[in-house]
């Protein structure tokens, strides 16, 4: 092959590289832009004035829960392991944690206090998200011990729930509500306690095997929008 041939071969395989890039560039930005976006707000840390009534409510849905302690900073800790997990699933165009925060003003939180859910879908709309993800932890226990002994388990109670934000409505949520037990107390639950490494967790590791478990019942984009 004679050197001007191949300079024409070289340069026409590098364009059809280059071409196939860009091609291929433009199907990723394509294919992502048709995924719905999604916000997810930093959890709520909710509390009871009097703990001796030893249950605390969820103020989105009513759902009741064991009181407990929260260990400073869990709610950092929820929000980054549910940003992670629902990154993994791939079905969301997720909001960066740093774009949702400024929508979150003092007077935004404090109406948060009084309706949540109002408050939620004009957070959400205000990104311009298909839906918004509002997590609340309620108990955040750490365990006192190893993974192969304690003098206390880990103990952790929370909930997530997905709002559709073209209508306001919350269309699935998600709840975790469990003290770690030993599988000697209740054998039918071999297969948790299997799941669970078969050890005594950390609160984060409870936190992450319970947010799995729950997210694997959360329906697909195209399930959420043709819920009523």
């Amino acid at each position: 092959m004679e050197r001007g041939q191949k300079n024409r071969w070289v340069k026409g395989i590098l364009l059809a590289v280059l071409t196939a890039g860009v091609l291929f560039a433009g199907w990723l930005e394509l294919h992502a832009e048709q995924k719905p976006g999604l916000g997810i707000l930093p959890f709520f840390v909710e509390r009871i004035e009097d703990p001796a009534k030893g249950a605390v409510v969820c103020a989105l849905c009513k759902g009741v829960y064991q009181y407990g302690e929260v260990t400073p900073g869990a709610e950092i800790i929820l929000t980054k392991l549910l940003y992670a997990k629902i990154d993994a699933l791939g079905r969301f165009n997720l909001f960066r944690s740093e774009k949702v925060q400024e929508t979150l003003s003092p007077s935004v939180m404090k109406q948060f206090e009084e309706k949540p859910l109002a408050t939620a879908v004009e957070v959400g709309k205000e990104l311009n998200a298909d839906y918004l993800f509002v997590g609340y932890l309620f108990r955040f226990q750490e365990r006192v011990g190893s993974s192969i002994g304690v003098e206390k388990p880990a103990s952790v109670g929370f909930d997530i729930h997905l709002i559709r934000l073209r209508d306001g409505k919350m269309v699935w949520e998600g709840r975790f509500d469990e003290t770690q037990r030993p599988l000697s107390e209740n054998l039918l639950k071999m297969g948790a306690f299997v799941r669970r490494k078969a050890s005594w967790l950390k609160a984060e590791e409870l936190s992450g095997v319970g947010m799995d478990e729950m997210l694997k019942k959360l329906p697909g984009p195209k399930d959420l929008e043709e819920l009523p």
